[in-house]
Protein backbone atom coordinates (compact mmCIF):
# COMPACT_ATOMS: atom_id res chain seq x y z
CA UNK A 1 0.00 0.00 0.00
CA UNK A 2 1.54 3.44 -0.93
CA UNK A 3 1.45 6.04 1.21
CA UNK A 4 0.24 9.55 0.53
CA UNK A 5 2.50 12.77 0.64
CA UNK A 6 0.12 15.62 2.94
CA UNK A 7 0.77 19.01 0.74
CA UNK A 8 2.95 21.17 1.99
CA UNK A 9 1.78 24.23 4.35
CA UNK A 10 3.31 27.19 4.97
CA UNK A 11 3.62 26.37 8.23
CA UNK A 12 5.46 23.20 7.44
CA UNK A 13 8.30 25.07 5.54
CA UNK A 14 8.37 27.30 9.30
CA UNK A 15 8.75 24.30 11.25
CA UNK A 16 11.44 22.80 9.21
CA UNK A 17 13.66 26.47 8.89
CA UNK A 18 12.96 26.21 12.82
CA UNK A 19 14.29 22.47 13.10
CA UNK A 20 17.44 23.51 10.70
CA UNK A 21 18.01 26.60 13.25
CA UNK A 22 18.00 24.32 16.61
CA UNK A 23 20.26 21.74 14.94
CA UNK A 24 17.40 18.77 14.82
CA UNK A 25 17.06 18.27 10.95
CA UNK A 26 19.44 15.46 10.66
CA UNK A 27 17.38 13.60 13.51
CA UNK A 28 14.01 14.34 11.63
CA UNK A 29 15.19 13.34 8.61
CA UNK A 30 16.40 9.84 10.04
CA UNK A 31 12.96 9.15 12.73
CA UNK A 32 10.73 11.31 11.51
CA UNK A 33 8.67 14.43 13.61
CA UNK A 34 7.63 11.55 16.10
CA UNK A 35 11.20 10.69 17.29
CA UNK A 36 11.66 14.26 18.93
CA UNK A 37 11.73 14.47 22.18
CA UNK A 38 8.66 16.66 24.18
CA UNK A 39 11.26 19.20 24.47
CA UNK A 40 11.99 19.87 21.20
CA UNK A 41 8.79 19.57 20.05
CA UNK A 42 7.55 22.26 22.37
CA UNK A 43 10.90 24.18 21.46
CA UNK A 44 9.64 24.37 17.71
CA UNK A 45 6.35 25.13 18.58
CA UNK A 46 6.54 28.06 20.72
CA UNK A 47 9.26 29.50 18.31
CA UNK A 48 6.62 28.97 15.42
CA UNK A 49 3.97 30.54 17.73
CA UNK A 50 6.05 33.87 18.57
CA UNK A 51 6.84 33.75 14.71
CA UNK A 52 3.30 34.08 13.77
CA UNK A 53 2.39 36.89 15.97
CA UNK A 54 5.11 38.81 14.95
CA UNK A 55 4.05 38.15 11.55
CA UNK A 56 0.57 39.19 12.75
CA UNK A 57 1.15 42.17 14.18
CA UNK A 58 3.63 43.79 11.29
CA UNK A 59 0.63 42.71 8.65
CA UNK A 60 -1.93 44.71 11.03
CA UNK A 61 0.67 47.69 11.83
CA UNK A 62 0.43 48.65 7.92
Amino acid sequence: MATKKKKDRPEDKMKYEIAEELGLTDKVKELGWGGLTAKETGKIGGIMTVRKRQSKKKVEEK
